[in-house]
Formats: structure tokens, sequence, C-alpha cells
């Protein structure tokens, strides 16, 4: 069943956690594109721009780092200064209530530990946070954003709009940016995060599985689930007969599993829950 009324969406979506209770909750870009955080992909799963860096790209090439580090300059502060928006917050009551239980986020900004949310798995891991791929060292990523500011003052002057996950719309000659190594070993620095082409850790994926195995269904919000570590949730709950819902403007890879698809307003629609009677 599709639903593409706010009203009726809110409500059919309340049946379907009381029914369910408590839910494991997946979420994607969608959720955060109202706190100001810009997505990857449009209303059919289809990127907006060019694919995000690739674990490998990033690895060896000296040069896509300069690139890398001097667009996120401009585009990390957009994800460090989100905030949480009424989506994140409705979450965070709906499973302090006991309606939800484990929210497993594909995003990498914080926002639902910020809205209150305790149970959380960051699938992809912590934009904020900085790791050494040589000694391991971990260290707060606005002390690589000041870093780089204090190296290479002419690329903070320019003008650039933001993009998915701190990245940012900016081309120009990145040849002269000097990116900082860390501190402890002169290693790579890196952002905590999974990027496309690696492999999210085994323990986190093992968690989550466990966490939608010992409950009663699957709520999707803002996930297209086109990449496949989202999408395994969605495969695990079909395979093992838990009803999933959707709550996505769009298309979405598993639209054939879903008994319930909720094309409307993320923030609109869970606010809209919240009010439905008991």
């Amino acid at each position: 069943m599709q639903i593409s009324d706010v009203t009726e969406a809110a409500s059919a979506l309340h049946q379907f956690i009381q029914q369910q209770q408590p839910l494991t909750v997946l979420t994607g870009a969608g959720l955060s594109t109202a706190s100001g955080i810009p997505d990857y992909r449009d209303a059919k799963g289809q990127w907006k721009r060019n694919p995000p860096m690739q674990h490998q790209e990033f690895m060896r090439d000296g040069e896509l780092r300069k690139r890398y580090w001097g667009r996120s300059m401009h585009g990390w502060p957009v994800l460090y200064n989100a905030q949480p928006n009424a989506a994140h917050h409705a979450l965070a009551e709906l499973q302090h209530q006991g309606l939800l239980g484990t929210i497993i986020t594909q995003n990498v900004d914080g926002l639902h530990q910020r809205a209150g949310s305790r149970d959380v798995i960051d699938l992809h891991g912590y934009a904020n946070d900085m790791i050494c791929m040589s000694c391991q060292a971990r260290s707060p990523r606005l002390a690589m954003h000041e870093r780089c500011i204090d190296l290479n003052p002419h690329f903070a002057a320019l003008q650039a709009g933001s993009a998915p996950d701190g990245d940012a719309d900016l081309e120009t000659d990145f040849s002269d940016f000097r990116v900082p190594d860390c501190t402890a070993c002169g290693g790579i620095l890196k952002p905590d995060v999974v990027y496309f082409g690696d492999n999210v850790p085994r323990e986190r994926v093992e968690r989550a599985q466990a966490a939608l195995r010992n409950s009663g269904g699957l709520l999707v919000i803002g996930s297209s689930l086109m990449v496949f570590s989202g999408f395994r949730f969605a495969r695990q709950a079909a395979a093992d007969s838990q009803p999933i819902a959707l709550l996505t403007l769009g298309t979405t890879r598993a639209d054939s599993l879903a008994q319930l698809r909720l094309n409307t307003d993320i923030s609109e629609t869970l606010s809209s829950l919240l009010l439905t009677p008991a």
C-alpha cells in the first residue's frame, strides 16, 4: 500500500508502529535534509552530482586528498553546525515511549544523538571524528579543520556551496593545498567514516542485525536503500517475514518488499504521528 497524503500517512504509520512495536528504524540522508544537509540522490534514486570519494582513491592519491580537504574547508562546517530537525526529535520521543527500539543510521552527522536518541548505531561512522590510517590515533575533526585553515588561508577565503557529508561544490586548482598529517606519526588522517568502496565493520553490522532480529519489524526513513549496507536490513526483514514500512520521498530499492510505503514529507509525517491519538 502506498500513501501520499500526510494525515493518512501519519495514521497508517501510527497503526503500523502500534502493531509491530518496538520497531527497528533505519534512517538515511533524506532525514537530515531539513537540517540543511544536502543528500546524494534524487526521487528516482539517481545521483544528483558525481559519486562521492572512494576509499581507495582517498588512500592512494595525494592530489585527490588535497581536493577533498580543500572542499571540506567549506562543506564540513555546514555538517558540524547542523541542528536536529522535527523528524529527529519525533524519533527520539517515540524511542523514549518504547515504540521504537534501535535506530540504525546511514548518516554521519550525529543528529539522532543530539536530538536525544540513545540506542543508535552509526552504521557509517561519525564525520566529526578523525582517525590516523597508520597508528589509529583519534582526534576531533574540528582540530583538522582549524589546521587546514591555518595552513591554507587563501583557500578559506573562497566561496562554495555545500554538498553531502561535509563536501562542497568547489572547483579550483588544489595543487598547492597543504594537507595536515597525523601529529603522532605523520600518517594519513581520514574522517572516521565508511567511504564508498569500503566495508562497514563486521561488529557494527552484527549488532544492527541482532537489533532487527529482536524487534517487531523495520521502519526505513529517508533512504533510497540503493547502497547495500542499508538494503541488507530490508532483505533480512523480508527473509524473516518481518513487516517493513518505508517513509521516503521517491523510489527505494525495497519498494517490492514493503507492506507500507509512505511517499510524504518526513518531518510533517512524524510530527503528525506524535499528535495522533493512541
